[in-house]
């Protein structure tokens, strides 16, 4: 049949499962919206206040989902608005496809109105990108991008479509989605000399990452686990991807990891990394990171053999694939006295946080409850700071894809947009955004979504007036010159709340968590809440940049009279 090439998109949206898009219209996608219009009752839209909230909602969707997001904007600003969101789904291995509208083709390399090579821009942050000149390619590379988004190491594509191309007429035959090869690249002298490897380990040290996640190994992973009889940490972007409440859970481990995590990896004979790309943030002073120990690497892509760290033997493949012939061949392990240690260790370092002064409201007291009244089953979602590091160490974290933040890339703003997309893409399940005074800031547009859609995602944030872990670093290492630092803004949160018709709460005392927790979570729409702490609770324990792992601060001094 004969289609325009904005009905073509959505045709072949379809054809990849896609029900849900994100995103905001403008004069190069108004052929697009137009479709959209028409196929309405197949494709829901959900309309974002800004382009960068939209590429995060797409994000947060397939974090949490395994499926696809996908995110349409303009052309010009519009395109440039999602370079962030882009690159952080780039970092941490996130499948999505972005669509963008540019000027029509007479008019391109003209400076055109709205006009940018975006392209040019994201070509370090995708895995591919196209610019579509002919409508008769225009189904084919949309399944392509499809096929890449998900292929190997998963991560964004962009499909860049200048307007007269949406406008035109051509033949369109729907096809099946391209199917996903499971790569596993490895010789059976590879596995052999892995199981040799983990069979004559006595102080095996498993570390898993978001690869793990992706892979949907979670079954595989524990196996492994019990089989090789090893404490098992897993990395910021793996978390869920190994029950945070199994007793061979230690924590993370770098430079906000457990003191347990760093004992072990220090006394360790043989460090299996497992869909983890070795993080400076991990691995610190690549020198003395693991000291004692073989280091056999497992991961989807070949690019990140010996990137960071140099390792004593590789698997190349997914995961699950990789894990399932390692499983039946690894001899089950008795390793009593290691493990017997690790669990000494975990007694004598638990995580406790403390303020600067007595029986203060401590991010971990409400975090702890939230897990207790969640049982550990709610998405959360974070910005980027202390309380991202807070919720990683103190929310049990159960299932995979229950946790999205931004890992590599660190994106401030992140959060909210994300939580969003999560919203959507589970809507059984509750989400809650953790979030700081400085992030929240920077996306807080995004309230008005949720609002108007009535997405009953939780906000929850934790306002300490400053811009803590940066405080935090300047207090260590800057001699508490606390440069534009401390925020001071006049902000009423509840009145900002409600001007966005979302109900709001303030928390000062440990008293009051527990029942704005249960409002919060028996509500049927947005909320935000508003947790008051003091500006000196700092991320404990912590390793400077650079340094050891094996040594980190677990006390900060605060003498600031």
């Amino acid at each position: 049949m004969k289609l325009t090439g904005a009905q073509i998109i959505i045709e072949c949206l379809l054809e990849q499962g896609v029900d849900t898009v994100f995103g905001y219209p403008g004069g190069a996608v108004l052929n697009i919206y137009d479709a959209l219009y028409e196929y309405s009752n197949k494709v829901t839209h959900v309309l974002t206040a800004h382009e960068q909230g939209a590429a995060h909602a797409a994000d947060g969707y397939a974090r949490t989902s395994g499926k696809t997001g996908v995110v349409i904007a303009t052309s010009g600003p519009g395109a440039t608005n999602l370079v962030t969101g882009i690159a952080t789904a780039y970092m941490d291995s996130v499948p999505m496809v972005a669509i963008t509208g540019n000027v029509a083709l007479s008019l391109l390399g003209l400076d055109s109105f709205q006009e940018v090579d975006i392209t040019g821009i994201t070509m370090p942050v995708t895995k591919h990108n196209f610019i579509i000149k002919d409508i008769k390619d225009l189904a084919t590379t949309i399944r392509e991008a499809f096929h890449l988004a998900n292929s190997g190491r998963k991560g964004p594509v962009l499909i860049d479509i200048p307007k007269d191309i949406t406008a035109q007429i051509n033949e369109y035959e729907k096809r099946e989605p391209l199917p996903i090869e499971v790569v596993c690249k490895m010789t059976d002298e590879d596995l052999e000399k892995a199981v040799e490897m983990i069979n004559n380990s006595q102080k095996p040290f498993i570390y898993t990452g978001g690869g793990a996640i992706h892979s949907n190994a979670k079954d595989q992973v524990f196996q492994f686990a019990s089989l090789c009889d090893a404490p098992v940490s897993s990395s910021l972007m793996g978390q869920g991807g190994y029950d945070n409440t199994d007793k061979r859970y230690i924590g993370m481990l770098g430079m906000h990891g457990t003191k347990t995590s760093s004992l072990a990896v220090s006394e360790c004979d043989l460090f299996i990394g497992i869909g983890t790309r070795f993080s400076d943030r991990v691995t610190g002073e690549i020198k003395s990171f693991v000291p004692n120990a073989k280091i056999l690497q497992i991961d989807i892509d070949p690019a990140e053999i010996n990137k960071n760290v140099r390792v004593d033997h590789q698997l190349i493949g997914d995961i699950k694939c990789v894990l399932t012939k390692l499983n039946d061949k690894v001899k089950k392990k008795n390793n009593s006295e290691w493990m017997d240690k690790i669990y000494t260790y975990k007694e004598q370092y638990p995580l406790i946080q403390v303020g600067p002064k007595e029986d203060i409201l401590t991010p971990q007291y409400v975090l702890e409850t939230l897990n207790e009244l969640t049982n550990g089953e709610a998405i959360i979602t974070t910005e980027v700071g202390q309380h991202q590091m807070w919720t990683a160490q103190f929310y049990n974290f159960k299932e995979p894809r229950q946790f999205a933040s931004s890992g590599g890339l660190g994106t401030m703003g992140y959060g909210l947009g994300a939580s969003i997309g999560a919203q959507v893409a589970n809507p059984d399940k509750k989400v809650v955004n953790i979030a700081g005074d400085g992030s929240f800031h920077m996306n807080c547009n995004e309230l008005v979504t949720a609002s108007k859609f009535n997405i009953p995602i939780i906000e929850l944030l934790f306002n300490n007036n400053v811009l803590g872990m940066v405080r935090q670093w300047q207090r260590l290492f800057y001699d508490k010159r606390f440069s534009q630092t401390t925020l001071d803004r006049p902000t009423d949160y509840i009145k900002l709340a409600e001007a966005f018709g979302i109900k709001g709460y303030t928390i000062t005392e440990k008293s009051e968590v527990r029942d704005v927790l249960q409002k919060a979570l028996s509500a049927d729409r947005p909320i935000l809440i508003n947790c008051v702490i003091d500006k000196d609770i700092n991320v404990l324990p912590m390793v400077p940049a650079g340094t050891s792992i094996h040594q980190p601060i677990l006390e900060i001094e605060i003498n600031d009279e």
